[in-house]
């Protein structure tokens, strides 16, 4: 009878498409149809040729995660290009115009579950919502493994995208104190024993802004210089951040490194959802990947 209901079910996923392996349910999907405000945005049916949208469900540990994967049917081996903060609007727009143009695969995650449009997964059973960019932990294979799965299948490298507040928290700072204080420390004006920035010389667009940048990762003991992507980049003028990386923060660009991934970090201002800002912090981002390809891309 048990054997009955399994197969039953079984059927039941591949008639329907959905497939479930390992406690992960990946389902295709309309983007068209979703709700989602990343996906309402965008409702030309133009902007959705030739990819392929699914939505891979999971629970582990204490958190229910829900994400979307975006696949370049016809480039599958291009990046992985992932979004880890659903309120980090521009990050999904570069990341949907990254994926068109260079091909791969989009990683985005849904906060959805709990509320849409939030920086932290709240669908928990206990304690307090989740940063999805530092729940890169031994501890939880399932989350790790399911984000990366495309890159173990040729997509590579790994560009993370983000956008945060302007500004820096100057207390936190060990260059740069007299700056008007902001928050964080996302700034090519910022540094400490962790993140060395290199500034652009000539503060050409998209560097002409301080949180316009690249973070890089290098294992501590080693020469900066070791960071993947990291010494070509500072040649071309970026604007670049040189994090070292001792003991893992549960980041990606941690994980990445520690286990020799290669992986690269944008980010640029936040500046909200007005079409002509959105617009142009997504072209900043977007300026910095299709520069970065073209220098560092393995061919």
């Amino acid at each position: 009878m048990r054997f009955r209901a399994t197969l039953a079910a079984a059927l039941w996923l591949a008639l329907s498409g959905m497939r479930q392996e390992d406690g992960v349910r990946r389902t295709p999907i309309d983007p068209m149809t979703l709700a989602d405000d990343d996906f309402a945005r965008h409702r030309d049916p133009a902007e959705w040729r030739g990819l392929a949208v699914s939505r891979i469900e999971f629970q582990e540990e204490r958190g229910s995660w829900r994400l979307f994967r975006i696949a370049n049917v016809n480039k599958p081996r291009g990046p992985l290009w992932f979004v880890p903060h659903d309120n980090e609007n521009a990050g999904f727009e570069a990341a949907l115009a990254g994926v068109r143009k260079h091909g791969g695969v989009v990683i985005a995650i849904d906060s959805g579950i709990a509320e849409d449009g939030k920086r932290r997964n709240a669908a928990v059973d206990r304690g307090r919502p989740i940063d999805p960019n530092r729940n890169f932990r031994d501890g939880y294979p399932r989350y790790a493994n399911t984000v990366l799965a495309d890159y173990r299948g040729g997509a590579r490298p790994i560009i993370a995208l983000h956008t945060n507040s302007p500004g820096f928290d100057t207390s936190a700072s060990h260059c740069n104190r007299s700056d008007r204080p902001g928050r964080g420390e996302v700034s090519i004006r910022f540094c400490d024993d962790v993140m060395q920035p290199s500034p652009s010389r000539s503060r050409g667009w998209p560097f002409d802004d301080d949180d316009t940048l690249a973070y890089v990762p290098w294992r501590s003991g080693t020469s900066p210089a070791t960071a993947w992507c990291g010494r070509t980049l500072d040649k071309a003028d970026f604007n670049v951040v040189f994090e070292r990386v001792a003991v893992t923060d549960g980041s990606l660009s941690n994980y990445a490194l520690l286990r020799g991934l290669d992986y690269v970090n944008f980010e640029t201002q936040e500046r909200g959802l007005d079409p002509a800002a959105l617009a142009q912090s997504r072209d900043r981002l977007s300026a910095m990947i299709d520069r970065a390809l073209s220098l560092c891309a393995r061919r």
